[in-house]
C-alpha cells in the first residue's frame, strides 16, 4: 500500500477512506475517466497505478490482491484482460489528472482523472540516454591526456614482463 497521507481523511475513518478509494478505482477502470475533486483524484492515483502494476503481472495472486480492492469481478476481468495489456510497455504513469473549473454548488476544485491512452514511445527515454552519453563523451574528450598516458604505461609493463620471461 502507498504510504498514508497526513491530515484529514476523505471519509472520516480509515475504513471509509479505503472504501471511497475502492469505489473511485472501480469506476475509473469501468469508465476510463472520472470527474472528482482534486483531493480525491490525488489520493486515488497511487492506488490505481499500483492496481494496474499488479494487473500487468497477470498471475492468480495478483488477481486476488486486486480483488481485495476492486470487488466487481467484471471490472477486474476488464482490468486484467483489456487495460493491463495496453500498458505492458509503459513503465509507469498510467493515469493523468487534469484540473477543471470549480464545482457549482460548493466551489470545490474539481479534476478529471483518466487512464492514459496514448501509445508509449520508448524514443523519449532513448533520447535522454543519448544526451547523457553525449555529455559523458564530451567529458572524455576534455581529458584525453590521461587516457593516452595509461596505454603507454601498460605497454611498458608488457615489455618488462617479456624481458623477465626471456
Amino acid at each position: 500500500m502507498p504510504a498514508p497521507t497526513k491530515g484529514a481523511r476523505l471519509g472520516g475513518s480509515p475504513a471509509h477512506e479505503r472504501m471511497i478509494i475502492a469505489g473511485l478505482a472501480t469506476e475509473l477502470f469501468r469508465h476510463g475517466r472520472i470527474t472528482t475533486t482534486e483531493t480525491k483524484a490525488k489520493r486515488l492515483r497511487p492506488h490505481a497505478e499500483r492496481l494496474i502494476t499488479q494487473a500487468k503481472k497477470g498471475d492468480l495472486a495478483s488477481r486476488r490482491r486486486v480483488m481485495q480492492t476492486v470487488r466487481d469481478k467484471g471490472v477486474v476481468y476488464q482490468l486484467f484482460e483489456e487495460i493491463a495489456p495496453t500498458f505492458s510497455e509503459r513503465p509507469g504513469g498510467y493515469t493523468r489528472i487534469t484540473k477543471i473549473g470549480p464545482r457549482k454548488g460548493d466551489n470545490a476544485p474539481m479534476a478529471v482523472i483518466e487512464l492514459v491512452t496514448e501509445e508509449y514511445s520508448a524514443k523519449q527515454s532513448v533520447v535522454k540516454e543519448a544526451e547523457g552519453a553525449a555529455k559523458n563523451a564530451s567529458k572524455a574528450e576534455e581529458t584525453p591526456v590521461a587516457e593516452t598516458e595509461a596505454p603507454a604505461a601498460a605497454e611498458s609493463t608488457d615489455e618488462s614482463e617479456e624481458t623477465k620471461e626471456a
